[in-house]
């Protein structure tokens, strides 16, 4: 998938739902994160995702009781920290696309409904030339959400 990227970029945080578009390659109903606030390179990064009960996964889980999909939040998650890869290595970005690769003691720790704000906080365990291991954890009003440790992987 090509994709353009801009040179005239410097990364730097806060980086709006336009540069998260120009590094993903996700687009609408699949875009989970919309803001990324904090980024130290090779560390972590700090993603926000506005849920809205105009979401479309609403309609069906649960229709009189919207939760979201905690499989939803784990992409969210990933997305962000496919962010953390690219933002890592910037020789990455419009070359190579950023992969889940695994995901690992996952838990979720209170639902999240229509009017949440997400907040996105993961850490860099390891990374190597493809491979990027980090843990992550969603939180809702300073209340954990959910929490796992993930790998993505360069293709």
């Amino acid at each position: 998938m090509e994709r353009t990227v801009s040179e005239e970029h410097q990364w730097e945080p806060p980086i709006d739902i336009r540069g998260i578009l120009e590094l993903l390659p996700h687009r609408y109903p699949f875009i989970l994160v919309d803001r990324i606030m904090e980024f130290e390179k090779g560390k972590s990064i700090v993603g926000l995702k506005n849920v809205s009960m105009g979401e479309p996964f609403f309609q069906g889980h649960f229709p009189g009781e919207p939760v979201m999909p905690g499989v939803l939040i784990m992409e969210g998650m990933a997305q962000t920290g496919g962010l953390l890869a690219y933002l890592s290595a910037p020789e990455m970005i419009g070359e190579k696309l950023v992969y889940f690769a695994g995901l690992d003691k996952v838990r979720f720790r209170r639902v999240v409904r229509p009017g949440d704000q997400l907040i996105f906080r993961l850490e860099l365990i390891r990374q190597k030339t493809r491979l990027t291991k980090m843990t992550g954890r969603a939180y809702v009003d300073d209340q954990l959400a959910a929490e796992a440790e993930l790998m993505a992987t360069f293709s």
